[in-house]
Order: C-alpha cells, then sequence, then structure tokens
C-alpha cells in the first residue's frame, strides 16, 4: 500500500501540464481516502474486535444451526407476539454461551451501560429510539429522564450522557432530573470521557413532573427503584416507562424465569428443539434468614434437587463437566448476594463472611427471597480472560452489546463483579441480519443467536410487567 503512495505521488509531482495535474490531483485523493478508509477498518479489526475464544461442542452448532434454518419462522413468531404483548422500553440481558447451552442469566429492565456499546451502532440505537419514543408520545414534546442516585460513579453518568445523546439524535427534547435532594440547582459532571452531563432538581406541579420551565410528555427512568418508588414519582398523569411495577422494590427474577419458561417453551415448540438447551432450571426459597440461618434446609434441599434435574441433563447430552447452581437474591441487580454451588452442603457450610455477603444487596435491603438458578457455564475468552455477552434492546430492536470479562474469575462464576471490563461486541453486521450460507458461529450468527435469545428474555419481561400491571 506504501509502495503504491510513493508511486502517485511520484507521478504527481513529474507532471505538470495544469489538466493533467488536476486530474491527478483527483484520483491521489481517490487513492489517499480510499487506503486511510482500509488502514482505517483494518485498525478497528484489530483494536475493536475482541479476540473472541469458544469451546463449541456438538448441541450448540446444531441448535445456531436450527436458528439460521428457521430465521424466517423465527421472526414471523416475534412479530406475532409483538401485535399481542407491549414490547418494554428497553432492556439487557446478561446470557452465558456454554458451547452446549445458550442461555438468559439476567434481565435488567433499567439497562446502565449504554457508553459500553460499539459507536459504529449510534445510528441504530437512534433508529430504534424514534420507534419506542412514537410509541410512546407521538407528539415528542420532551423526555425527562431520571437516572440512578449514585452521582460519584462517574462510569454510570457517562452510560445517561449516551442515553442523552442518542434521545436526542432520535430528535427528542430531553432533559435529566435528579432525585436527590441535593441537587436544588442545575450542576454539570465533567465525564471521563470528556463530555459533560447536566442534572437538575426535579418539580411537581399538581400531577405532572418537571424541571423548571420543561414540561415533559414522557418520564423515562434509569433507576431501577430498588429502595421503592418516591412519592414524586406517584400518580403522574404523564407515561411513565419502563413503569413503576418494574422497579426491583416489587419486582422478581423469579417471575420474569417463569414467563421465560413459557416462551422458551413456545420457541422450542415451534422449532422442534429441546428448551433447556435455551432455557436454565430454577427453583426458589423464601423467608430466608442468612444472618440467623433461617430457611437453610429449604435452600439446601432445592439446591440438591436442582442439582439432580441438571445431571439428568449432562447425561443427556454427554456433558462432561460438573453441574451447579446459583443461588442469589430473588430482587435486586449490581451483582450483588450471589454465590455459585456444586454441592448441596455448601449451603450448611457457609461462613459468616459468605453469610453477610449473601444477606444484604444494592440500598442495604435485607435478602429474604432467593433464586436458585441452574448455572451455565461460560466457555467464552477475550484476550484469555472469562467473558460473557450481553446483549441491549430498545423497543424490539437489538441494537448492540459488550462482552463483560473479568480476569479473575473462574468459568462457573458470576463475572458482574469489582474487577470487571467491557468489550464492545463489534458486530460487521447486525444481529438480526444472519448469513445462512456460512457456518453457525461465524460472525454475525453467533450474534443473531445471542439476537434470539436476547430478545426471548425481552418478550418474556413484555409478560412479567403485563402481570404485574394487571394482577
Amino acid at each position: 500500500m506504501e509502495r503504491d503512495f510513493n508511486t502517485v505521488s511520484a507521478i504527481y509531482r513529474i507532471i505538470s501540464t495544469d489538466k493533467v495535474n488536476r486530474m491527478l490531483r483527483g484520483v491521489f485523493r481517490e487513492v489517499t481516502l480510499s487506503a486511510r478508509m482500509v488502514r482505517h477498518n483494518y485498525s478497528l479489526k484489530q483494536h475493536m474486535v475482541p479476540h473472541l475464544t469458544t469451546a463449541l461442542t456438538g448441541p450448540l452448532l446444531d441448535l445456531e444451526r436450527r436458528f439460521l434454518d428457521s430465521m424466517p419462522t423465527i421472526e414471523h413468531w416475534f412479530r406475532t407476539q409483538w401485535l399481542e404483548h407491549t414490547v418494554p422500553f428497553y432492556a439487557s440481558v446478561d446470557l452465558r454461551n456454554s458451547g452446549f447451552k445458550l442461555a438468559p442469566v439476567d434481565t435488567n429492565l433499567f439497562p446502565g451501560g449504554f457508553n459500553n456499546l460499539n459507536p459504529d451502532f449510534l445510528p441504530l440505537c437512534v433508529m430504534a429510539m424514534q420507534s419506542a419514543v412514537e410509541k410512546i408520545c407521538p407528539e415528542a414534546r420532551g423526555i425527562l429522564l431520571i437516572p440512578e442516585n449514585h452521582t460519584r460513579n462517574l462510569f454510570y453518568l457517562q452510560n445517561v450522557a449516551q442515553l442523552v445523546t442518542i434521545l436526542k439524535q432520535a430528535g427528542m427534547n430531553v432533559r435529566v432530573g435528579s432525585l436527590l435532594p441535593e441537587i436544588t440547582d442545575p450542576k454539570v459532571f465533567d465525564l471521563p470521557n470528556g463530555n459533560t452531563l447536566m442534572l437538575e432538581p426535579l418539580m411537581r406541579r399538581k400531577n405532572r413532573l418537571g424541571l423548571a420551565e420543561f414540561d415533559p410528555c414522557v418520564v423515562l427512568l434509569n433507576n431501577d427503584l430498588s429502595g421503592g418508588v418516591p412519592d414524586i414519582l406517584k400518580n403522574l398523569e404523564q407515561g411513565v416507562f419502563p413503569p413503576l411495577s418494574a422497579g426491583w422494590y416489587a419486582r422478581r427474577k423469579s417471575q420474569h424465569f417463569t414467563a421465560y419458561d413459557r416462551v422458551a417453551g413456545q420457541l422450542g415448540e415451534l422449532l422442534d428443539i429441546d428448551q433447556w438447551l435455551i432455557n436454565p432450571y430454577f427453583a426458589t426459597c423464601n423467608q430466608v434468614n442468612f444472618h440467623e440461618r433461617l430457611g437453610e434446609e429449604c435452600l439446601a434441599a432445592q439446591v440438591d434437587a436442582l442439582l439432580q434435574k441438571i445431571r439428568v441433563k449432562y447425561a443427556e447430552y454427554g456433558v462432561r463437566q460438573a453441574p451447579f447452581v446459583i443461588v442469589k437474591a430473588d430482587a435486586g441487580t449490581y451483582g450483588m448476594g450471589i454465590m455459585t454451588v456444586k454441592d448441596a452442603a455448601e449451603i450448611k457450610g457457609m461462613n459468616r463472611k459468605q453469610r453477610n455477603k449473601m444477606a444484604v444487596v444494592k440500598e442495604g435491603l435485607q435478602v429474604h427471597d432467593v433464586l436458585i438458578q441452574e448455572g451455565v457455564y461460560t466457555f467464552e475468552e477475550v484476550n484469555d480472560a472469562v467473558a460473557e455477552p450481553v446483549i441491549y434492546m430498545i423497543d424490539h430492536y437489538v441494537v448492540g452489546g459488550f462482552y463483560r470479562v473479568h480476569t479473575e474469575r473462574r468459568v462457573d462464576e458470576n463475572l458482574n463483579a469489582p474487577g470487571m471490563f467491557f468489550k464492545p461486541l463489534a458486530f460487521e453486521a447486525s444481529c438480526t441480519l444472519p448469513d445462512p450460507g456460512i457456518a453457525p458461529d461465524e460472525i454475525p450468527n453467533r450474534f443473531y443467536a445471542y439476537g434470539v435469545v436476547g430478545r426471548l428474555a425481552l418478550l418474556a419481561a413484555s409478560l412479567e410487567i403485563e402481570a404485574a400491571e394487571n394482577p
């Protein structure tokens, strides 16, 4: 490439006639621009595409091939589902790919990592956001975005700033209102990436919520309401999205996976596949008190029963790894209150430090309801570190994702923990545009499988919200 540059430059300098000179100047610009694009794309592939390694076995490749071969059926099925059910405004889904199983392990209805998405897919985010907003506020007078209260987490505020960018580029007038009592005047935060974000004090006028001289038609929450619903958000005449009932003060992961079990069964029957390949087993225990060691018998019994069910499936598919379960709080986020268990005896053998860790989640809330979920190995690696994909959706569109990566965690452990970092999923094409003519594990086919399972979890969240809104 450099030799081509030198040759064209030499010719350009030698020839002196104005007409030829102008012609060659144009050619030179074209060659230079093309070469710069080649170098730019090569640089992107070197630095933005994570080195991904997956230990593949037969069942997952067969599953992905079934997805590819059944793409028209799958997409038609999703379309009919969205005619019957209201899609959540946005969501993110944590997936685990074991090489023999691809399943969701968590679904967040207040996603907080838009700043970790591949910037190349900002246009897709904007188009999806336009679709989402047109459904809830056709006039699009304005959107009030309400974030979490932790202003010290500047990386989270970068997520808020990215949401503001997406909304503005989608043609919306958006401002950010804070629930923090100390925000009494507009305050500008300098962010690590060089951008800024302004938080403003909320103002309630009868049954409308807004800011000074700002009366929005929609309130968009990026606050998961773990501590409950503040009075200022109650009984508003504006639309609130996601609805207040989706907050963690009321939501339960077991309810979500009950809904997921239903839709996974429907898709499994439609495609004639074993739904276990995309669906983790789970059970629950209520009235658990880790400090006082109450409910341990229930917890140990459920762990043992779930491990037995998993062993049967492992034997059926010839899986040699040891089964495990994840014990976690049935409500809450941020990766708190989670432990890996391979033997029910580990429950009764928990020391004080382990019990203290399991007893409290975000906002200092005590854990009483516990989800026991089939553990799904992750055999994906990014640059020799354990990784799991996280898929982001706005409306019913997959808009990107990233790998959550942890250098100090094992393939059977929770990666949503201090020390994690993120690598954008560097899509060469959208999750929803697979190529059936190439192998299932090639980009974008692997990402299409991610998109199918991610949207299945999104549909489960829709059923979950409907049940909460219409008890």
